[in-house]
């Protein structure tokens, strides 16, 4: 008897979606995208450290640089 994870057809169809063209196009602009988002963000940003304390104070200071990050990226 084989027994299976009862996701585990959802996982296979998402496999299978993720070697179609389509979504290997996509993925290669990934890089250029949201992840260089996130590089400019920890090298040019200051979001590699934070010396406050605090959730708030550092979502204070994410939402502030990232507002700036998009502000500089549209205007």
């Amino acid at each position: 008897m084989i027994h299976r994870h009862i996701w585990e057809d959802d996982l296979d169809e998402a496999n299978h979606l993720r070697h179609t063209q389509t979504n290997k196009q996509l993925y290669a602009q990934r890089k250029e995208t949201v992840e260089r988002a996130f590089a400019d963000a920890k090298e040019k940003h200051g979001m590699r450290w934070t010396t406050l304390r605090g959730l708030k104070k550092v979502a204070m200071q994410a939402m502030l640089t990232l507002r700036c990050h998009e502000s500089k990226k549209t205007g």
